[in-house]
């Protein structure tokens, strides 16, 4: 099974299958959405934590979501930014190509997801343009 998991303000992808874990992904943690807060069993691995689990619900239904895997390698907007269509908002680096993510339509960034650095797949959610 595959969890989401955030621990001081990352969040870490990771994989469980027959009491091993695998990290498979982790970026920067989203802060305006809903967890379910649990607490893992203590382990001879690991002491015990306090994890927060992401819930499905993601960032918002109205994130733009990255349309491939990668790195941010810059992040040109900020939360109350006005954009118009076509603006570059992002470059995600991917296979050693720099690649430019372009506002799909005019409009204000009202909620930002990534920071320079973060390593996103497909699907992860960027930012929120209203």
């Amino acid at each position: 099974m595959k969890y989401k998991v955030k621990l001081n303000d990352r969040i870490y992808e990771v994989e469980v299958e027959k009491g091993d874990a695998i990290l498979v992904d982790e970026y920067d943690a989203i802060k305006n959405i809903q967890t379910n807060v649990t607490v893992a069993a203590p382990t001879a691995e690991a002491p015990q934590k306090t994890n927060t689990v992401i819930s499905n619900g993601n960032a918002s239904a109205d994130a733009v979501a990255s349309p491939l895997p990668g790195v941010v390698m810059d992040v040109k907007i900020s939360v109350g930014q006005s954009v118009k269509k076509g603006d570059v908002v992002l470059l995600i680096e991917a296979m050693k190509m720099e690649n430019e993510i372009n506002a799909s339509k005019d409009g204000k960034i009202t909620a930002v997801y990534v920071n320079k650095g973060s390593k996103v797949e497909q699907g992860t959610p960027l930012y929120v343009l209203s």
